[in-house]
């Protein structure tokens, strides 16, 4: 039994010592922060720009159509992560497979391109 527990011992010293540099690194800011925070720094702001009407005014498409551009092209790179790791056992069918899948995307993005989705102005 006693050699079960010993072969635990480096798993719960990094453990322990895990959570020890957590907390620490969260402690720290409130120990070592300044703390005169100026009237700019507290004031409410988003994307860049002061508050100016209701927080139920409607947003421009564009941000809507940029988060929608960025999920569709950080899935891609989702699926070419494991795409790439197994690429060896897929064979002939499986890169032609992803390169259809590649390929319908940058039919998307091209035509996103050319209707100016990606221009902001």
């Amino acid at each position: 039994m006693h050699e079960i527990l010993s072969s635990y011992l480096p798993i719960l010293i990094f453990v322990g010592l895990s959570a020890f540099i957590g907390l620490v690194l969260m402690a720290a800011p409130f120990v070592l922060a300044y703390q005169a925070p100026d009237s700019e720094k507290l004031s409410a702001y988003e994307c860049g720009f002061n508050a100016f009407d209701d927080a139920r005014m409607k947003f421009d498409v564009r941000f809507y159509l940029v988060a929608i551009l960025f999920i569709i092209f950080d899935l891609e790179v989702a699926f070419l992560f494991p795409w790439a790791v197994a690429f060896g056992d897929l064979g002939w069918f499986g890169f032609w497979s992803m390169m259809v899948f590649l390929g319908v995307l940058t039919v998307g993005f091209v035509y996103e391109w050319n209707k100016g989705a990606l221009e902001w102005d």
